[in-house]
């Protein structure tokens, strides 16, 4: 046991060359400044973050709030720009931590907009603020010749092969269940909708092939991690990577998720593989590769003591996260309590209607509300089907209904859901005051139990 101890440490600490962290944060950078651009030119910065009447804020993140029309603006190009600045390596350490906290907050902003991948970039942002990923083809190294080091103690790297890696095995990890894997919900739902595809369109139509397609999806996700981490396998591993998330591109509106994985999943690749792509990018900019000298960098004494602890506290915050659901009953698809923040990607077609009242507790009177009037679509669609939007948007009528003159209220629901397929069921009934919860941590014990 102390040879294997003894193995892995130095297996963490040896050195190994900076050039698949300087490429990974010129792909990271360029990366995430296409997609702000792209956020931008759709529209959605307003859409999302100026149009809104009420925002559903996070547990625990109520004080952060949108920044008006003019501020969020600013705020998103302030964070094109760090996202360009970590990609060239100008003022990097600076430009890392501007992009984590601008990008952090907006993600912060409305529950509404969670996706994976938005979690993913804001942990990728957190962890290259510790990085060395400017000491190597990077401006500041340029004009800072003090900076450079060709070396790197190989924990740098290895951080975020991990955490790639945690992102692939626990997907697959909760396509362990029995809707994906013996019911093929809910691909059975979403590929026919795709049966006007020339050649393959008649094919998605039939039901052997939702199951092909929820198993290889399965075995790919728990499959995939490992085959990167071994160097005779990643050439073809990393073909599978590009076939996979390109199929999932084609067949499913999930942004860029699957550009992202394909760009970070190319940190995998030998050391050489990078060196070399960083001699075609010196020799393209008209600065032909000299001899390198194998300088090491080493991380000041009390970063080398803390650094390795801080990693492994961080790869062991993420190993816990996708599990708390343990700590609540129910069906987790049906109460969603540890749903997100934990890798379950495309597990579920959820869709509902909800039904909600501001009644006057004296004369037991009530008056429907029109959600649209206050929602956005995407709102009251994300809203109808996840308890803790349920109760804040309770919250958020019992408020307005006193501005308009109304005393002494309570806000009741009443939400029917279907879930991969099944007949729609009541979640809520209207014998609950949603406007006199909190939300919290705790089981949400007013959720109606499912049951098949």
């Amino acid at each position: 046991m102390e040879t294997v101890i003894k193995a892995l440490k130095e297996y963490v600490v040896k050195p190994v060359h900076a050039a698949p962290l300087a490429v990974f944060r010129m792909v990271f950078g360029l990366l995430m400044l296409a997609s702000i651009l792209r956020f931008m030119a759709k529209g959605w910065v307003y859409s999302m973050y100026v149009k809104p009447q009420v925002f559903f804020s996070y547990y625990g993140f109520e004080w952060i709030r949108p920044l008006g029309e003019a501020g969020m603006y600013v705020l998103f190009v302030l964070m094109a720009l760090s996202a360009l600045c970590i990609a060239a390596g100008f003022l990097y350490r600076i430009s890392a931590v501007v992009f984590f906290v601008l990008f952090t907050y907006v993600e912060l902003i409305d529950k509404t907009n969670y996706l994976n991948h938005y979690y993913f970039i804001s942990i990728i942002s957190f962890l290259l603020i510790f990085l060395p990923a400017q000491r190597y083809f990077s401006l500041d190294a340029l004009l800072r010749p003090s900076l450079k080091a060709s070396r790197i103690p190989n924990y740098f790297v290895l951080i975020i092969k991990v955490q790639v890696f945690l992102v692939y095995f626990f997907a697959g990890l909760a396509k362990l269940n029995p809707d994906w894997l013996l019911h093929a919900q809910p691909l059975r739902i979403w590929l026919p909708a795709h049966s006007e595809m020339p050649l393959i369109g008649t094919l998605l139509t039939k039901e052997w092939v939702a199951y092909a397609f929820s198993w290889f999806g399965c075995l790919y996700d728990l499959i995939i991690p490992f085959l990167l981490f071994m160097p005779r396998f990643i050439k073809p591993a990393y073909v599978l990577v590009i076939v996979f998330h390109l199929a999932t591109s084609l067949f499913f509106n999930i942004g860029m998720f699957p550009y992202i994985m394909i760009a970070f999943t190319s940190i995998f690749f030998s050391e050489r593989f990078h060196v070399r792509l960083i001699q075609k990018l010196k020799a393209l900019a008209g600065r032909p590769e000299a001899e390198e000298l194998p300088a090491l960098y080493v991380p000041s004494q009390g970063l080398k003591k803390t650094l390795p602890g801080l990693m492994t506290l961080h790869i062991v915050f993420q190993l816990c996260m996708p599990f708390r659901f343990l700590l609540y009953p129910g069906n987790l698809y049906w109460t969603e309590q540890g749903y997100r923040f934990s890798w379950r990607v495309m597990l579920m077609e959820k869709a509902g209607t909800a039904f909600f009242y501001v009644r006057d507790k004296a004369t037991g009177k009530e008056l429907e509300v029109s959600n649209s009037e206050y929602l956005t679509p995407m709102q009251e669609k994300m809203m109808s089907t996840q308890p803790d939007m349920m109760i804040q948007y309770a919250h958020f009528l019992k408020a307005r209904y006193e501005q308009l003159g109304l005393r002494n209220t309570e806000v009741v629901a009443e939400a029917y859901v279907t879930l991969n397929g099944r007949p729609s069921r009541l979640m809520v009934d209207k014998s609950t005051d949603l406007s006199a919860l909190n939300d919290n941590y705790t089981p949400k014990s007013w959720i109606l139990p499912f049951s098949e």
